[in-house]
């Protein structure tokens, strides 16, 4: 297990909230008119893409950074990402004065890349089919002597990522069900911690793409299962698996976990844009996907909806739209 051996909990949660408290942006909650009166229910987005960083990794990372010790800080830290979490990171770095290392895909999005450059971060690239991110990270650690901030599985990371599951459920009461994507687990485990904890009769979902299933097998088995490099265009979903923090807590908060085809990610993705005027990038739109999906979720009246992030290349994301179902529609 990364980091501390204490396994997050509620009252994590809430602490990590109050050293977020002016730092972090409390991010909107969206209502769409259209959807609400498609799925007869009221849809609450708590919207991440408004998040510093573009993403709610911005909580885990800096939560878990800000406490660090003196010595540690001035050693820096390293971690491996596709784009969010490394933002993320980079951010926090910048913003507290620690040296920042980051080990990314080679093919990263270049929004994401240039972004995380931006924020000052050293980059180190690899190569996901041949190169292993934990090994690079292992090495870095023992050579530069920093300090790892994985982009899951530590608990101060998933304490974070769950203040925004408290911020949505502070603002909408009495929810039924409650949606999250699932990569690594991390903003899912901080959601359903919450969840059980305010309101304990709401449902919480986990959605994963169908070509990145691992957790979703991990959850019904209660095995770990692992995938290798998934080829899905939620890009921010491509864990090879849940990790010794967040597989656990899965296991104990979360009710169920499905899955959604590119189809449907890609469909998912054009409503928000086009129909809410909200730009979040693929791996964001999974929960709306799954709440589109036929058959796949029973009713239920009140739902709250993580849109996890907006950190996308617009000319790509453009090229995967139906230019038929982009005609503008009223929130």
């Amino acid at each position: 297990m990364n980091g501390s051996s204490i396994m997050p909990d509620f009252e994590s949660v809430r602490d990590a909230a109050k050293r977020l408290n002016g730092i972090a942006n409390r991010t909107p909650v969206f209502t769409s008119r259209t959807l609400n009166e498609k799925l007869d229910a009221e849809v609450y987005f708590k919207c991440e893409n408004f998040q510093r960083g573009g993403a709610f990794k911005f909580r885990g990372a800096y939560n878990a950074i800000a406490q660090l010790g003196d010595e540690k800080r001035r050693a820096g830290v390293v971690t491996y990402s596709s784009g969010n979490h490394a933002q993320a990171v980079a951010l926090t770095g910048r913003l507290l004065g620690v040296t920042t290392l980051i080990i990314m895909p080679a093919n990263a999005p270049v929004a994401k890349l240039t972004a995380t450059r931006g924020y000052g971060a050293e980059v180190v690239l690899y190569d996901p089919a041949g190169q292993s991110r934990e090994a690079l990270a292992e090495e870095i650690q023992r050579e530069r002597g920093m300090t790892l901030i994985p982009p899951y599985d530590h608990p101060n990371i998933v304490a974070g990522q769950g203040t925004a599951a408290l911020e949505l459920m502070e603002e909408v009461p009495e929810l039924d069900m409650v949606l999250a994507p699932c990569g690594g687990g991390g903003l899912l485990s901080g959601t359903a911690i919450v969840s059980k904890a305010l309101q304990s009769r709401c449902r919480v979902v986990g959605v994963e793409p169908e070509l990145a299933d691992d957790a979703t097998r991990s959850f019904r088995t209660g095995t770990l299962q692992r995938v290798h490099n998934p080829q899905t265009v939620a890009d921010g979903l491509r864990t090879p698996s849940l990790g010794a923090v967040t597989f656990p807590l899965i296991r104990k908060y979360v009710d169920e976990m499905v899955t959604v085809s590119e189809d449907e990610i890609v469909r998912a993705m054009q409503f928000l844009w086009a129909r809410m005027k909200v730009v979040v990038e693929p791996s964001g739109a999974v929960a709306l996907a799954a709440l589109l999906g036929e058959g796949q979720l029973a009713h239920a009246r009140r739902v709250g909806l993580i849109l996890s992030g907006g950190n996308v290349d617009i000319s790509a994301a453009s090229a995967l739209f139906d230019p038929e179902e982009a005609s503008p529609v009223e929130p």
